[in-house]
């Protein structure tokens, strides 16, 4: 396993990866055993089992750079990563973004608040943590009056 930075994921099988959908696998896992896949998404939770790591992510859709979006509303599901080597949840809060490549082993059925939820499970063979996405530069900043009021100032602005 391999826990890194980087901006695009670079994988031996990365062309075989990307031609599975979260989709397929999310609708009949047990068909996709042993298949490699390239997922993305947000760690929702961590947690050290005795047989490894259990991360639980929501599936974000990937890009043309390699790295899930920041928009939620576009998931698909989640998905569980298993990391067999230890791996501490610290490295990995709530909140991470990161893509993960590894191989389809089935699926599990864990609590998902007041009901069931079936995951796909991927056997993770690389795991790569990537930066927070940088906050989004607006065409003017905005500055707000000795009175409350909003006043908009062209970027860069001058006094």
């Amino acid at each position: 396993m391999v826990l890194g930075c980087a901006s695009n994921p670079e994988t031996e099988e990365g062309s075989s990866a990307n031609q599975i959908s979260f989709l397929q696998v999310k609708a009949a896992p047990d068909s996709y055993r042993g298949q490699s896949v390239l997922f993305g998404g947000e760690v929702l939770s961590a947690r050290r089992l005795k047989d490894g790591t259990r991360i639980e992510i929501l599936q974000l859709p990937l890009d043309r750079s390699g790295e899930p979006g920041t928009d939620r509303m576009k998931s698909q599901g989640r998905f569980i990563a298993m990391q067999r080597d230890f791996l501490d949840p610290a490295t990995i809060p709530p909140g991470t973004r990161l893509t993960v490549t590894g191989e389809v082993t089935g699926s599990t059925t864990l609590p998902l608040d007041e009901t069931e939820y079936n995951f796909p499970v991927i056997e993770s063979r690389h795991i790569q943590v990537l930066p927070p996405p940088e906050p989004s530069l607006s065409m003017g900043s905005h500055y707000y009056g000795p009175y409350g009021s909003p006043y908009w100032r062209p970027w860069p602005y001058r006094w």
